[in-house]
């Protein structure tokens, strides 16, 4: 996968990790993930590699 493609793959499952997170802990309703911990927590390791993935492909345009 090109470096230019990760930038924006990353911020899309950074954001998925936000509102997965957002859900797991009650703030957004309306879901069936809607006050689970399991939510919770895969929340922010789902997207901190959201951001990992943004940290490498934009590590590559530095350079």
């Amino acid at each position: 996968m090109s470096k230019r493609v990760w930038v924006p793959v990353g911020v899309v499952i950074a954001l998925i990790g936000l509102v997965f997170t957002l859900q797991g802990i009650g703030v957004l309703t309306g879901s069936s993930m809607t006050g689970k911990a399991f939510w919770a927590v895969a929340g922010p390791v789902i997207a901190v590699i959201g951001l990992a993935l943004v940290r490498i492909g934009s590590r590559g345009r530095l350079r």
